[in-house]
């Protein structure tokens, strides 16, 4: 066992401030952080009984990493439905998007939090066989026992900056024990192999899950209501915006196209009032989807202000504007730019801002492709976008050849299951009928 006084530090602190666990929480659901009705789970106390045979425990806090465990965790339920797939997940928003997309016997629970009760607690009664942690969620507590309990653990996706890795080796010693509790370790890009490994880790290869995911869903019956709508106007979507974007990517597309229909998705739903009041402002006819408001021929703009229909929104689009690219360039905070293979799998055009940090591989990878183009300002997007809506055979080729690129990217899963299941007890024999 790796000596660290960082890690004993920590183990010490945390058992010392958990009496507080509580209070804390309880004030987090006062502040709308928390499901009052679930907040249980937090201090490891399950919502439901686990089932009996192997187990396998994926971990990601956020949307993102929510999103991208649901091939794994289809691939799982598929190939070994003997196998109980657990999804924990850190955030109110990726419980309520997980919700509505994870497979069917997939359960949820939300994480417990990194104290020695609350993990006991949790370990106590699921029992993983294998743990899936997803990017770079290293919480000591939930790892170390986990590991003494005989679990298999695996840090899929690892994203880990400069910044982030300097921070970790003011504390080597507990990095490297944190590290030697995974058996595979699989970063995201080669950056971050590089970072991991300096850090003690016996990196296996590079997996991003992010590349493997399946066309994000959509409600069928909705899309042709919406398509029938929206008859033959151009569709340009404006997908995951953050502040300061929305109006200035309309005001940039603002006449581009004759009847152009500009449907703007904001990343956070509850900015949509926020939004709403600087499109009356500025004279837009816009519709709101939460409200209901119908769409008529004089609407310019959807805002498309709920949860969990990204792919519907796509699927009608001519040519999809990534946001949370170009919030630096407007003065805003970094984002780094948000999933350029949503609208790519789907076969669509895609266009970035210039701060695509989050994504940068996938992003020189469909760039590379011709399926993708990058400008520096929303001031740019008119000279992109309008030769596209004037020429849809050119946009269907770009978006057919980003399609291809993404599908090519995909086959990190398999890599990562086949040594998943190295950890799991042979399947039960069917037997004959």
């Amino acid at each position: 066992m790796i000596f660290s006084p960082a890690l004993i530090a920590y183990r010490l602190l945390t058992r010392l401030i958990e009496p507080l666990a509580p209070r804390l929480l309880d004030a987090r659901v006062k502040q709308g952080k928390e499901d009052p009705q679930r907040v249980d789970e937090r201090l490891g106390l399950a919502g439901v009984a686990r089932p009996a045979g192997p187990l396998i425990w994926i971990h990601g806090v956020s949307v993102g990493e929510a999103l991208s465990i649901l091939p794994l965790a289809e691939r799982i339920r598929k190939e070994r439905p003997d196998v109980t797939v657990l999804v924990t997940t850190g955030t109110l928003t990726s419980a309520q998007i997980l919700a509505k997309r994870l497979p069917p016997g997939v359960i949820h629970q939300f994480a417990p939090v990194d104290s020695p009760g609350a993990v006991a607690a949790f370990l106590d009664h699921w029992r993983p066989t294998v743990g899936v942690f997803v990017e770079s969620e290293l919480w000591p507590n939930l790892l170390m026992a986990a590991k003494k309990r005989g679990t298999a653990l695996a840090l899929v996706s690892a994203r880990i900056t400069d910044k982030t890795a300097e921070g970790w080796k003011k504390a080597p010693g507990m990095a490297r024990a944190l590290m030697a509790t995974f058996a595979h370790v699989w970063p995201q890009d080669q950056a971050s192999a590089d970072r991991l490994t300096s850090l003690g880790a016996r990196v296996d290869g590079q997996v991003n899950l992010k590349l493997s995911g399946e066309p994000l869903p959509y409600d069928q019956g909705e899309f042709g209501r919406l398509s029938a709508l929206i008859d033959d106007r151009p569709v340009v979507v404006a997908a995951s915006t953050h502040e300061h974007e929305e109006m200035a990517i309309v005001g940039a597309l603002d006449h581009l196209a004759d009847r152009l229909f500009l449907i703007v998705v904001p990343r956070h739903p509850d900015r949509a009032d926020e939004i709403a009041r600087s499109l009356a402002q500025d004279g837009y006819s816009f519709a709101r989807r939460s409200q209901r408001q119908p769409i008529t021929d004089q609407t310019d703009i959807y805002l498309a202000d709920t949860l969990g229909e990204l792919g519907l929104f796509m699927r009608l689009a001519d040519v999809v504007v990534m946001g949370g690219s170009f919030a630096p360039a407007l003065g805003g905070g970094a984002v780094g730019g948000h999933n350029p293979l949503e609208p790519a799998r789907l076969g669509k055009p895609v266009v970035t801002g210039p701060d695509a940090s989050n994504w940068a591989a996938v992003t020189r990878m469909l760039k590379s492709s011709g399926g993708l183009i990058s400008v520096l300002s929303p001031s740019e997007l008119p000279s992109v976008v309008g030769p596209l809506l004037a020429d849809p055979d050119a946009a269907r080729d770009m978006g057919e050849r980003g399609r291809r690129a993404a599908a090519e990217a995909a086959a990190g899963l398999d890599r990562l299951w086949l040594a998943l299941q190295a950890h799991l007890p042979a399947a039960p024999s069917r037997g004959r009928r």
